[in-house]
């Protein structure tokens, strides 16, 4: 009697064991379709997966370490519009039609502001705002966005006093940097960052950047200057290598926000680590696709920050970047 019953409930629990297997095979895996959206020109690389910029390989490398594998449980729809804001609205909207569960957003304020006109519903994260998220009214605070719109802010402009700082640390008798500024800075942020030139010594000239690179080069041409500080937009992405040689041979010393101009021949960056400000953005898809709300999640603010030096460059314009500086550096090239 012992031995039937035990096999009968063998028997009941092998009948349970494949009904789940069988169900759990029928079961489809959820698929998450994240979308992406910038005003870079790098779009065909990033879509073909062919020469991904440090900080997408970051992205993935999180998302995969979270559980998430292309081609499996994840697929990525990449929009970019190549340098052509008036493009924007139209990829958002092309986005929401393949019915994404959420966007990434590049840093430049035009992106985010197309995506939040393009929906209300679907989750936004921002990959680094250059803008004050609250002023440019992404959220309404940073510890509290409340509607479908987080992630992290790079402090884009708030850098540049620091940045301005070693510029002349390194170059003690410069004394006129121009500031190529990117386009629709606002005016109070302009005068914030003329006013920290003119506490250590350096008189500001600042430059709204016109609409093609040979027109920056004229603009900068004009003016007095013995020192350049970037600010990085599309316009300027795009052409890292060729405003790495204009500033060699006009001899200016150059400061960037990220070290991708310095790798093309710039001189000097100081920015936010980038493929780690990634790797958080992965961890905000990550939570908002597991249910948290992006109304819940605090915009966050970069924690980690990279000076680089290029002594080549520094070569090549006859200067010596001073041990002070050098110490500092998180990397140096050589």
């Amino acid at each position: 009697m012992r031995l039937r019953t035990n096999g009968l409930i063998a028997t009941l629990a092998l009948g349970l064991l494949v009904g789940t297997l069988v169900a759990e095979a029928q079961e489809p895996r959820k698929v998450y379709r994240i979308g992406w959206l910038g005003v870079g020109s790098t779009g065909s690389q990033l879509r073909d997966k062919l020469k991904p910029t440090p900080q997408l390989v970051a992205f993935r490398q999180q998302l995969r370490e979270l559980g998430y594998v292309e081609g499996q449980n994840l697929v990525s729809e990449y929009r970019w519009a190549e340098g052509k804001h008036e493009r924007l609205p139209d990829l958002a909207a092309e986005l929401m039609r393949l019915k994404v569960d959420i966007i990434v957003t590049s840093s430049a304020q035009p992106v985010i502001r197309a995506v939040q006109r393009t929906t209300r519903m679907i989750p936004i994260v921002m990959a680094g705002s250059g803008a004050d998220p609250v002023k440019a009214g992404f959220v309404q605070s940073l510890a509290k966005p409340g509607g479908n719109i987080t992630g992290l802010t790079n402090l884009a402009a708030e850098l540049h006093p620091k940045r301005l700082a070693l510029l002349k640390e390194a170059f003690p008798q410069i004394s006129r940097v121009a500031i190529l500024w990117s386009p629709g800075r606002q005016g109070q942020r302009i005068k914030e960052v003329e006013r920290a030139g003119q506490a250590i010594g350096l008189h500001i000239q600042s430059l709204l950047t016109p609409s093609d690179i040979e027109s920056v080069f004229s603009a900068i041409s004009r003016e007095p200057i013995d020192g350049l500080l970037v600010e990085t937009w599309g316009l300027i992405i795009r052409n890292p290598g060729r405003i790495a040689e204009f500033a060699v041979k006009r001899r200016l010393p150059t400061m960037f926000g990220r070290s991708r101009f310095v790798k093309a021949g710039g001189l000097m960056s100081y920015g936010t680590n980038r493929p780690e400000m990634y790797r958080r953005v992965a961890t905000y898809v990550d939570k908002i696709l597991k249910g948290v709300k992006a109304a819940d999640l605090p915009v966050e603010r970069p924690t980690k920050f990279d000076l680089v030096v290029n002594l080549k460059t520094a070569k090549q314009l006859g200067i010596t970047i001073p041990p002070s500086v050098l110490y500092r550096a998180d990397e140096v090239i050589r």
